[in-house]
């Protein structure tokens, strides 16, 4: 009997390990439910507080200007040089031997000074010859001419001695003109910037004996790519920049050549600048910065505050709604841009508050300050 009863317990224990455990699972299993049903409902009752209830966010800081309407300019920057608006190479007229130089470089000269003379010995002595022989022809003319007058003599006779006279006069005329090429004389009033002669060397006039410039009106002359040539036209604004006399001056195109070279596809513009009280030298460099385009109300912004991506160019406004700024995406189309300005053509109005700093980590609707 007692090994009977024994054996009753371990199965009775089985029985209820078995019947309890069910009833565990189904507990854990309707708490689970219960706890979703409470977290959707919180979650519902955080949605309903957060909706009537303000948040409290915290301000980015960042940097914005208002934007203005005012004159926007673009430019052309080209490098010329400063010249004279005579600037002239003087050559002999003839071929000979330099017998004298009368100037230096940096000599002031006026149109006509004679600045070096050539050997001129044998058409001396040839002119010479030609006035010992001519006093002989024209007092003989003078005889033929006085009886002439008086109706003695022929008429054939007289006429020889006129032509004879007049013949001589012009070889004595055309020596004196070739006499008088020897002479190398200045063109135009002004400074000799370059003297090529010594004396005794031979000369030619295919090779220039000195250089003569006049700097009472000084122009700048530059030659800017074949791109921009409907964009530059006569009387269109230049600043002109003289970096090294440190010198800058406003004026107007007076001259756009109408041929394009060749060579480098380039054209030549000038303009003339008046007289310059500085220290000033032929060649010097000079910065044109040509105003191609003006717009006399315009939106302009610095480029960086200007992003970009596969739909276009916007820009970040800090714009009012309530007590707070809310930085907003605005989207603007651009035009010309110089030196790190561009034109805003669309987008903007006057006074929109363009954040320039600060707007890299922005999302559409934070809430920003100065």
């Amino acid at each position: 009997m007692k090994r009977v009863i024994k054996n009753v317990y371990p199965i009775l224990a089985l029985l209820m390990v078995v019947a309890c455990t069910p009833s565990k699972e189904n507990n854990l299993s309707e708490l689970k439910k219960q706890q979703d049903e409470l977290q959707a409902k919180i979650t519902e009752l955080e949605k309903e507080v957060s909706n009537t209830k303000p948040v409290t966010t915290r301000a980015k800081t960042v940097v914005f200007e208002p934007v203005t309407l005012a004159p926007f300019n673009h430019y052309i920057e080209v490098q010329g040089k400063l010249d004279g608006e005579e600037n002239v190479d003087v050559f002999a007229e003839a071929m000979g031997v330099v017998e004298q130089v009368k100037i230096k470089a940096g000599d002031k000269v006026s149109k006509g000074q004679i600045l070096a003379r050539l050997n001129t010995k044998a058409a001396s002595e040839q002119l010479k010859a030609l006035k010992a022989s001519y006093s002989l022809v024209s007092e003989m003319y003078d005889k033929q001419k006085r009886l002439w007058d008086q109706k003695i003599g022929s008429e054939v006779q007289y006429l020889q001695a006129k032509t004879q006279k007049e013949s001589m006069e012009a070889q004595i005329a055309g020596l004196e003109q070739q006499i008088a090429m020897y002479s190398i004389k200045s063109p135009i009033n002004g400074t000799v910037e370059y003297v090529g002669l010594k004396i005794g060397q031979s000369v030619s006039p295919q090779i220039p004996a000195f250089k003569v410039v006049n700097f009472s009106t000084i122009k700048v002359v530059a030659t800017i790519s074949e791109a921009y040539a409907a964009k530059v036209n006569d009387g269109d604004m230049v600043r002109v920049v003289l970096p090294d006399v440190n010198y800058e001056v406003e004026g107007k195109l007076t001259f756009v050549s109408r041929y394009i070279n060749l060579n480098d596809r380039t054209f030549q513009v000038e303009i003339r600048l008046g007289n310059i009280d500085r220290n000033i030298k032929a060649n010097m460099i000079a910065v044109l910065r040509i105003n191609d385009y003006h717009n006399d109300k315009a939106y302009a912004l610095e480029i960086n505050a200007v992003s970009n991506d596969k739909t276009g160019s916007y820009v970040w406004v800090a714009k009012p709604e309530g007590d707070a700024l809310i930085a907003r995406r605005v989207v603007v189309k651009t035009g010309v841009t110089y030196n790190g300005i561009v034109e805003i053509i669309s987008g903007l109005t006057q006074g929109d508050k363009v954040i320039t700093t600060g707007f890299l980590n922005l999302k559409d609707g934070d809430q920003v300050k100065n």
